[in-house]
């Protein structure tokens, strides 16, 4: 095993982490924020691709793609929010028939094919006669830095919105239901406008990635969500160890985009010890879980030094 080669790989791992980092604050606001289990990102992720694909072979720039993208992310999002508000439907059930549904939808999207490939060359943020910055994996460097500059320009919008007050009025929402409808604040509303929200940012993440390997595929999504979550979790430690109490909502965002970078980083070491690729997801389970456990190992820590100081 070399090193090196190790190292050579971290580029591509950094530009994807930050792709998938964006899909993580969409389950973010879903998960975190709107307190509702969202199981349709997986089905989500994929439509960002499919309608980001087909569009720029149907000769859309690559920017509008991703505008439509994050279109029928918001809508596949609505499916899901009026499926649990208006028919009563369990959260969780709702995100399953919509990730259950989207599978066909994105297949009819690309054409009944299971994937679509366009030209590298053509894939770009802003691209025009052979320049730009692009979202390629022939060009990583140009690919982490619209990474950057994309997930930084969704954690400033989302900080601002969610001081607004209908970002406030979402954010108590997810905190305490009961308490919000009291205050006149319509719940059902809330719980679409997040989940709409919510998936938006995931299909704006698979139109990206889609952008990054040149196709788009309809199992691409699979699997999204535990991404997702462990991208939410690694942020999450990493915050309160670095910055304690004093992280506030701006650097927690930030922080759950770190975790997707991160969590690449240590998929890109596993792949590197030439361990079994098809344990991806046995690894994945294991971050996941380890992490988890942070705040419990700390707080068992806490409580065992501070009996030990009282006596």
């Amino acid at each position: 095993m070399d090193f090196l080669n190790l190292l050579s790989r971290m580029p591509a791992a950094t530009a994807q982490g930050l792709l998938w980092g964006l899909m993580a604050l969409g389950v973010y606001v879903s998960y975190k924020i709107l307190d509702v289990a969202d199981l349709s990102v997986d089905g989500t992720f994929a439509l960002g691709g499919a309608v980001t694909v087909m569009a720029i072979l149907g000769g859309v720039p690559a920017w509008a793609a991703l505008l439509l993208a994050v279109a029928a992310g918001v809508l596949a999002g609505l499916c899901t929010g009026l499926l649990h508000t208006r028919l009563g439907i369990p959260a969780i059930l709702s995100g399953i028939l919509t990730q259950f549904a989207l599978y066909s939808i994105n297949l009819r999207v690309m054409g009944m094919k299971a994937n679509q490939t366009a030209s590298l060359k053509n894939f770009g943020m802003f691209y025009e006669n052979g320049r730009g910055f692009l979202v390629s994996s022939r060009h990583v460097s140009s690919a982490i830095y619209m990474g950057l500059a994309v997930a930084a320009l969704v954690v400033v919008l989302l900080y601002w919105y969610f001081g607004t007050e209908q970002g406030s009025a979402l954010r108590a929402t997810g905190a305490n239901p009961r308490m919000s409808s009291a205050q006149g604040i319509n719940i059902s509303a809330m719980k679409v406008l997040g989940l709409a929200l919510s998936n938006g940012l995931v299909a704006l993440s698979g139109g990206l990635m889609t952008q990054f390997q040149g196709t788009a595929d309809v199992n691409m999504g699979r699997g999204a969500i535990v991404i997702g979550l462990a991208a939410i979790v690694i942020g999450e430690v990493v915050c309160d160890s670095i910055f304690g109490e004093s992280c506030n909502f701006a650097l927690r965002l930030s922080c759950v985009v770190l975790g997707g970078v991160l969590y690449y980083m240590v998929m890109t070491v596993i792949l590197w010890l030439r361990l079994d690729p098809n344990d991806l997801k046995l690894f994945t389970a294991l971050i996941v879980a380890g992490f988890l456990s942070v705040p419990q190992w700390k707080a068992r820590r806490s409580r065992t030094l501070h009996r030990g100081g009282g006596k």
